[in-house]
């Protein structure tokens, strides 16, 4: 057998000098692949670069790259936060009351001294009272300067204020105050503290406001004598100070705190930094160069990391695709890879949209990325396997894409949220058979990503707000409607360009309702039934040995199509009327046998069927040999006396031989049921021999040179296809049991 590579999708032919195949085309492809990558995420992580001179104007506009913090406008809004603080006041409590007590006890002991005149008392209080309130402001200052209680600045505005409203007391108080009793102060003592206590608990800037105030509290209170009231009011007056004094340090701290709290102020990403035609200042040229935008000094290290980014993407790719090959070598071809980097380019392209739409403000927006897109058409089109580890990547360059954190390469949010979708895409539709099942698949994507990104705000302690949350949700599940939309249209573009066969597609072409089938159907229902059987046995042994079994299906249903051109010479069409072949010559009977292939090719090539269908039609007879009619042609030469002009390669298909898996299994499968159903009465041994018969024929007819198989995958199919013939043709098989005795194999021509 040829140990020549293959396809893992059938429908490839094999050329090894052809593009398909090259390994320069191979690794090119990856190469553009790694520039995808590169270019893709350039924007992102790669700073552009402007050749700006200060004091010229500006030939294009400049954007912002990213969020920018603007230092100007911080400043000014610094300095407006700081115009609007407040001026702060100090309140310093001061015990008034007890310097009115203090009054009142040297009034009563002076009052009691016979020895001075009255005219002298009048004197000494004259100059006494007011210096005992001097000393007492003086005396607190001192000790609350000396403890630290108060800072010397307020202090000392403490001071000039009281000074600024000291109280004089009239002239005509001195002289009424030396007529005073004990009893007369005895009484005066509570009503002074009380109103001096009263007044003083209030917050006074204008000790004038408070002082008008004492002589309403005086008429109230319990003094009946006149002396007294006008002595205590002018005393309270004197005592009551302000209590509420402006802070300038703590002004100025409150003043520092408005400007270190004014949050910062930023040219959001997008927003232009220099129109077109503006003049470069200073300023601007120094934002400029601040936020790396000008190529005054050549950095090249991001560039360099993004290289190895992207080479690292692309080879880990390669890496996966070729061992995942095994053994055998490559697992796909250079057509395929070629679709596979388109994939990759329409993901991108998807993602950078929903990338456009997103703001620092808004950067749910990225929740909307059809991510998905590219793990469904991987799915459909190709692998599995290929596609989960592709969402990786897909995951990855999504956590870049829609990054908008300026401190972070990716975004574990948007990556961890790809990586679910792509994932769910994938399990939702491995088996699609309908294009109904992309749209469910969709659904269940909406349904799976909404769950995710509720999960992501709930852990993440309400990263968004209500709103915000809502509408990441929102556009969580219409990126799975967008995906299944997307998907759903670009299937039929991926099949018509690279030829491939999807399983939708082999679905749809399995309908009887297809021109084709319900040709076979009305013309041919022999040749119909025959082809159905063959379809049930080939998809069991292709799955048998890990090959394409719906392909296999589909193309048993359409392989002997031909047939329809010349349907009675074939003998699964002939009921109750004579073989044509009795009546014609051996060599004409079979140019029509052979020609089945030939014009199912033709028909198939008229009705737009893919590449993959026709050649299982064209190859599944490979370059057999037609025993029957040859041995025919012997005898009719003998008979004749002749010398015969021909020889056995005149009575072989033209082939080509199976160039894939599929097509040597329908063959097999072909040649396996024509001998079923020739046999009257079939039992267990008979099948088992007639199998293993046909396979070792075409084994050593080296029909499976050109393809893969190996003999232990024959060994499977020849396993399977018994247990699929017993099953099909139950009631008709003889089990051993059930064998009296034996009975004599009957053979069959193979057409």
């Amino acid at each position: 057998m040829a140990s020549k590579q293959p396809s893992k999708l059938s429908g490839f032919v094999y050329n090894s000098n052809g593009w398909k195949y090259s390994a320069v085309t191979r690794y090119a492809l990856f190469l553009l692949l790694g520039l995808v990558f590169y270019f893709s995420l350039s924007s992102d992580l790669v700073p552009k670069k402007y050749d700006i001179k200060e004091g010229t104007h500006s030939a294009k506009e400049i954007t912002a790259p990213k969020q920018i913090l603007d230092t100007k406008a911080k400043l000014k809004a610094q300095e407006e936060a700081a115009e609007n603080v407040t001026n702060r006041y100090a309140i310093i409590p001061m015990r008034a009351d007890n310097l009115v007590t203090s009054l009142l006890d040297r009034i009563d002991r002076l009052n009691q001294d016979d020895l001075i005149s009255q005219s002298d008392k009048t004197a000494i209080y004259r100059e006494e009272i007011p210096q005992r309130a001097s000393d007492f402001i003086l005396n607190f200052v001192a000790s609350s300067r000396n403890a630290g209680t108060y800072s010397g600045t307020l202090l000392d505005e403490m001071q000039s204020v009281i000074k600024d409203q000291t109280y004089v007391i009239p002239e005509e108080t001195y002289i009424k105050i030396p007529r005073l009793t004990s009893q007369d102060i005895i009484e005066m003592k509570p009503v002074a503290r009380d109103i001096v206590t009263k007044l003083m608990n209030d917050q006074i800037t204008d000790a004038q406001s408070a002082r008008a105030k004492v002589a309403e509290q005086v008429s109230v209170s319990s003094l009946s004598q006149r002396t007294a009231r006008e002595v205590v009011q002018e005393l309270v007056r004197l005592v009551i100070t302000s209590n509420k004094f402006y802070d300038e340090e703590a002004t100025k701290e409150a003043k520092v705190q408005a400007r270190e709290n004014t949050p910062d102020v930023f040219i959001e990403q997008g927003d232009v930094l220099v129109a077109k035609g503006e003049l470069i200042t200073p300023e601007l040229y120094k934002l400029l160069d601040d936020n790396g935008l000008l190529s005054n000094e050549v950095n090249y290290w991001p560039q360099f990391g993004l290289l190895i980014l992207s080479a690292l993407l692309s080879f880990g790719l390669f890496t996966f695709i070729r061992y995942s090959g095994g053994a055998s070598g490559f697992k796909y071809n250079n057509s395929q890879l070629l679709m596979l980097v388109l994939v990759f380019v329409i993901t991108i392209i998807a993602v950078k949209l929903a990338a456009f739409l997103q703001t620092d403000v808004r950067a749910y927006v990225g929740f909307l990325a059809p991510v998905a897109i590219g793990a469904m058409l991987i799915t459909m089109l190709l692998d599995m396997t290929l596609a989960y580890f592709c969402s990786i990547l897909f995951s990855i360059l999504a956590s870049i894409m829609l990054n908008v954190q300026q401190n972070t390469v990716f975004d574990f949010t948007f990556g961890f949220f790809a990586l679910i979708v792509c994932y769910v895409a994938i399990f939702a539709t491995h088996r699609a058979g309908q294009r109904s099942t992309l749209l469910k698949g969709g659904i269940m994507v909406s349904l799976i990503g909404c769950v995710t990104v509720f999960m992501l705000n709930v852990l993440g302690g309400g990263v968004w707000n209500q709103t915000q949350a809502l509408y990441a949700i929102g556009f969580s599940f219409a990126s799975g409607l967008l995906t299944a939309v997307l998907v759903i249209g670009l299937m039929p573009f991926f099949e018509a360009t690279f030829g491939i066969l999807s399983a939708l597609k082999l679905v749809e072409l399995s309908n009887p309702n297809h021109p084709l089938l319900r040709k076979l159907l009305t013309e041919t229902p022999g040749t119909y039934h025959h082809s159905v059987m063959v379809g049930n046995l080939s998809e069991a042994a292709a799955e048998a040995i890990g090959a394409d079994g719906l392909l296999c299906r589909v193309g048993s249903y359409y392989h002997d199509i031909g047939k329809t051109k010349r349907p009675f010479y074939f003998i699964e069409n002939q009921n109750n009327m004579e073989n044509p072949h009795d009546s014609i010559e051996p060599m004409l009977s079979k140019s029509i046998i052979v020609a089945h292939a030939r014009d199912g090719v033709e028909m198939l090539k008229e009705y737009k069927l893919p590449k993959p269908i026709r050649d299982i039609a064209e190859q599944h007879h490979g370059t057999t040999f037609l025993h029957y009619f040859y041995h025919k042609a012997l005898k009719l030469a003998e008979e004749k006396g002749v010398e015969p002009d021909f020889t056995e390669e005149d009575f072989r298909y033209p082939g080509p031989k199976a160039q894939s898996k599929e097509s040597a299994v329908v063959g097999i499968a072909d040649s396996v049921e024509a001998a079923v159903r020739s046999l009257r009465k079939p039992t267990v041994v008979q099948v088992e021999t007639m199998i293993e018969k046909i396979i070792k024929s075409r084994l050593d007819d080296h029909q499976f040179d050109e393809c893969d198989l190996t003999i232990k995958e024959l060994d499977i199919i020849a396993r399977t296809l018994k247990e699929t013939v017993m099953g099909i043709f139950h009631s008709r098989i003889e089990y051993p049991e059930d064998v009296k005795k034996p009975k004599k194999e009957e053979g069959a021509v193979t057409t």
